[in-house]
């Protein structure tokens, strides 16, 4: 059976842990901060794990893990 290739878009912006979660960083903090609050602005700076559901379709993405 031939090697799977990982997807380079779901490379660069997840990352799948030891336990097997799917982390990612959430959008938001690049521009337009003025206008946020300061709760929201922390809570953005924190990862962020996708759910069951998201988790299988990730990892067809990212085949070993990457």
């Amino acid at each position: 059976m031939p090697k799977l290739k990982t997807r380079k878009a779901a490379q660069k912006r997840l990352r799948i842990t030891k336990s097997g979660k799917v982390k990612y960083f959430k959008a938001g903090r690049r521009h337009l901060l003025v206008l946020k609050r300061g709760k929201k602005k922390r809570q953005m700076g924190k990862a962020g794990y996708m759910s069951d559901g998201d988790r299988k379709t990730m990892h067809l993405l990212l085949p070993y893990g990457a």
